[in-house]
């Protein structure tokens, strides 16, 4: 498993997926947990935390176990979503 440095407080926990034929684990993290890290902790704007995160973090790949960035959102947010991509 990869762990992204700095941003312990942030993590959901493990996720167990599978990559071609075998098991791959790899650690979950809350986006906006780590966006609201960048904006206390490094002083950033919403505009530049969002910037470096979607660049930096999870434009990161780092091959299998890549960590895994979840946007915590409940089934209605999810349905208008889905609903929007269908359009």
């Amino acid at each position: 498993m990869i762990k992204v440095e700095g941003y312990d407080d942030c993590i959901l926990g493990i996720a167990e997926v599978w990559d071609g034929n075998e098991r791959v684990h790899r650690i979950v993290y809350d986006a906006l947990r780590i966006v609201d890290v960048l904006m206390n902790r490094d002083g950033m704007d919403q505009d530049e935390a969002i910037e470096y995160f979607e660049f930096n973090i999870d434009g990161a790949y780092v091959g299998k176990n890549t960590p895994i960035f979840v946007f915590q959102s409940d089934l209605e947010m999810i349905e208008e979503m889905v609903e929007a991509f269908d359009e």
